[in-house]
């Protein structure tokens, strides 16, 4: 099996993935891409949050001459998703996009394939093969190993064509499929690994079925670049996916929150302060530990083991700085006296 740091290194724009290189956070916007603006506005949102790659569906022409303006817009590299019609790939790579998603199951001319491989040749933009467990060829059965034929096939004939910067995905929706097949994929190939588990569900579902397949993935050592695909913003796959490379001591500069489930003794309305805070926390390059805690039971010592911490009282709380109690403040004043008190740190 390959650990993620034994996977051949692939430049994606500004980005370098696989070797030792940090593992890429991306996502894919639900904008229309043909509407320029509201791509660009969404992909820098997603930038802000810790987005290092973003993807956009190309469906037609117009989404594929869209890719230049976009570029224009944007700091992270762009990748197109294409299906069926190879002539939109073509396009977009003309455009100046910075990798091409094909799909084994619905593209497979191989003179098209050629064309495109060449291009991306010329410009120095990688392509990955994503395989998803709803999009094999016609007459495979869906189990790991026929996963892993589909991107082989696809594979060689990049090979063939002397063209090795590839990115592979296996994605399946179900865990334990997903799982074996990029178990196989590391034994198989030396190409770095885009991972997630795919049309995992809502924001609650969802996250809860990418948490445990990605954990299993990323403990294995497998994973070089990681999505988490919500029914949901693109701004919750990101949010997830931080926490889950923080929660397993892959990523740096995170903000760590802890923050108490509530109760009866609790006298703010502790809710929306916690998640005011979270989305802010999300906006921070800093490794910094902050606590937002409801009553003086458990509040006082939490507070004091994080770097910024309040612990609430009646309609106001207690603000501790590196331990040290600072100062009492109004409910109506946390929020933004925790986002004052976090960005002097």
């Amino acid at each position: 099996m390959f650990l993620r740091e034994q996977t051949r290194v692939v430049k994606i724009g500004n980005r370098y993935l696989g070797g030792n290189n940090p593992i890429l956070i991306q996502s894919m916007c639900n904008t229309k891409t043909k509407d320029v603006d509201s791509t660009i506005k969404q992909i820098n949102e997603l930038e802000k949050l810790g987005c290092d790659i973003i993807r956009v569906a190309v469906l037609d022409k117009e989404d594929a001459y869209s890719i230049h303006k976009i570029k224009e817009g944007i700091h992270i590299p762009l990748v197109a998703d294409i299906h069926f019609d190879p002539e939109l790939a073509i396009i977009a790579i003309k455009e100046g996009v910075d990798k091409i998603r094909l799909n084994p199951g619905n593209i497979n001319n191989r003179e098209k394939i050629k064309e495109i491989v060449n291009l991306c040749k010329e410009r120095h933009i990688p392509i990955r093969i994503g395989v998803n467990s709803g999009s094999l060829p016609k007459g495979m059965e869906l189990n790991a190993k026929n996963m892993i034929l589909a991107a082989k096939s696809h594979i060689e004939i990049l090979e063939e064509l002397d063209f090795h910067d590839i990115v592979l995905s296996i994605k399946a929706s179900n865990i334990n499929l997903c799982l074996e097949a990029y178990k196989l994929a590391s034994e198989t190939f030396d190409y770095p690994l885009h991972i997630g588990i795919t049309e995992a569900g809502t924001d609650f579902k969802g996250l809860i079925t990418s948490s445990i397949g990605l954990s299993k993935l990323l403990d294995l050592g497998i994973g070089n670049t990681i999505r988490v695909s919500l029914t949901s913003s693109p701004l919750n796959e990101i949010k997830a996916a931080k926490v889950i490379l923080n929660e397993a001591g892959l990523i740096e500069n995170m903000p760590i929150l802890t923050s108490c489930p509530t109760c009866g003794r609790t006298q703010i309305d502790l809710i929306p302060i916690a998640k005011a805070v979270e989305d802010y926390l999300y906006t921070v390059n800093k490794a910094i530990h902050v606590a937002v805690m409801g009553c003086i039971v458990n509040g006082p010592g939490e507070a004091k083991e994080a770097d910024l911490g309040i612990a609430g009282g009646k309609g106001e709380a207690l603000i501790f700085k590196k331990g040290v109690p600072i100062r009492k403040i109004k409910e109506k004043d946390i929020i933004e006296e925790l986002k004052k008190e976090i960005d002097q740190m």
